[in-house]
Order: structure tokens, then sequence, then C-alpha cells
């Protein structure tokens, strides 16, 4: 039996322990439907748990990204559909490997036990729907030591927020928020070029501090300005400095229409 399908037949099995079932697979990945919050936590910990246990073959390890909510779907020929299919899949495709994602709905249906499990990231929007997601990360890991987060204090010194430029206009990034960088005309910043992905990769502000998600084809390299070292992300993230350049399949140091270019700016005191 391959690797992937030892891992399929893992994650099946934590499924139906948790009282789910699998509705469907999609190449590498699987869409699971279950009775209550706490069993769609408790399976999503065991399957990222079941996977990081995995062992290598050939020096391959697979990794898993799991999205997660809580809501009403619609049920057809075996299938589901719907609002909250539409979430998880988009919430599973912002995660990062060994990661799982949830929404504010999800962890509201939780017991407060189980809600210290999960701490909130960023707002989100989804194509079609109404208004944001709150995204919420889960603590999967066996380990119970998790920091914990200081959401209500703010820095005195002014709050910074980070300028994306590209093509002559430009869009700041705000503490907490989240935008998106691609080819596509949904994305927030839309980069003409045939290097980068349709999604390429996606800026947060975080904790105080700007990150680039790479979630790319080709990769996304990350010029800070004052290193002489440019680098390159693969499904990786990476601290944004004061000030340099993101360079979208290809590197930034080459200059074109692949290259946006970012600086933090003070705002108040």
């Amino acid at each position: 039996m391959s690797l992937v399908n030892r891992l399929f037949a893992q994650l099946e099995k934590r499924v139906k322990t948790n009282g789910g079932v699998v509705v469907k697979t999609l190449g590498d990945g699987m869409v699971c439907q279950f009775r209550d919050a706490e069993s769609a936590l408790n399976a999503a910990m065991q399957l990222q748990a079941a996977a990081a246990h995995m062992p290598a073959e050939d020096d391959a390890k697979l990794e898993i990204r799991i999205g997660t909510t809580w809501g009403p779907v619609v049920t057809k020929d075996g299938d589901v559909f719907g609002d909250t299919v539409n979430v998880c899949a988009r919430l599973q495709a912002l995660a990062n490997p060994q990661q799982v994602l949830t929404t504010r709905e999800l962890v509201e249906a939780l017991p407060a036990k189980s809600r210290r499990r999960c701490r909130e990231l960023y707002p989100t929007k989804i194509r079609g729907r109404a208004g944001e997601v709150i995204v919420h990360e889960v603590f999967w890991r066996e380990d119970p030591d998790v920091t914990q987060m200081n959401l209500h204090e703010a820095p005195r010194s002014g709050t910074w927020v980070l300028k994306l430029s590209y093509g002559g206009g430009s869009v700041m990034v705000e503490p907490g928020a989240m935008v998106r960088l691609g080819r596509d005309k949904a994305n927030d910043v839309v980069v003409s070029s045939t290097l980068a992905s349709r999604v390429h990769a996606r800026v947060i502000g975080r904790d105080g501090n700007y990150f680039i998600v790479d979630q790319s084809s080709n990769g996304t390299f990350l010029a800070v300005d004052g290193n002489t070292r440019e680098i390159r992300l693969r499904r990786e993230e990476a601290l944004l400095g004061e000030r340099g350049w993101i360079g979208l399949g290809k590197p930034a140091s080459n200059h074109g229409a692949h290259v946006v270019r970012y600086r933090l700016e003070r705002r108040g005191a």
C-alpha cells in the first residue's frame, strides 16, 4: 500500500471514531461531515497527529492542511453543498501544512474547555459571501503549553501599516488583516505576470508584524532592503522587513511585472 493510501486509511479511521463520515475524496483531499462542532475539532486534531506520526517513505513525508467550520449544508445524491462547504474549502486553501484553521462559528459552538485550543488570527473574505469570516487556528499538538495571546493591549507608539505598491497603485494592509496577491482578478493585488499563480501568496498582519505566505507553483522571492541575500519561499512564510520587494515566481532582483514593492508606514502616535 502506498504512503498516500496508508495515510488515507488512518484519516478515515479517525473520522469514523469521532462519529463523522467521509462524504467524498478529491484527489489528495477529502470532505468529511460531523454531527457536532466538538467532534469535528477532535477529528481535525487527531488527523494532524496521525499525519505527523506517519513514517516517511523514501525520504518523503506527507503533511496535510485542514479547514473546518460549523453550519448547515445542503445534501444531495450523497454529496454536500452550500456556504459551509465553501468556507471549508477556502480555509483549507489558506492553511499551511500541519495547520488546522477554523471559524468563529465553530469556536462559539464548542464547550469552554475546547475553545482554549483555538486562537483568533485574522478576517478574510469568501467569494459569494457577504461579510468577513474570522479565521481561528487550532492548537492540535499534544503539548498543552500554549502561549496566551494578548489581543487587547495595543502598542503605545502608534500603529504600523504595510503599503504594497504595484503598477502605479497601492494597497494598505491593516494590522490583523490579510490580502491576496496573484494573477486572478479577484485578488487584492492583481499581478499581471504569467509567472504568478492565480492565487500566489498572502500578506498577513499578525501580532504587530507582517508576513508573506507562499502558496504558489513557482515560489515567492523576498528581497528585504538592506539584506544581501534574497530568499525563496515554497509553501512557507517569512517575516517582512521594514521595506523591500516581493517577486512572484521569479527573483525580485530581476525586476519586471512580477515584482511588488512594500514598506511599513507609521499611523498615529
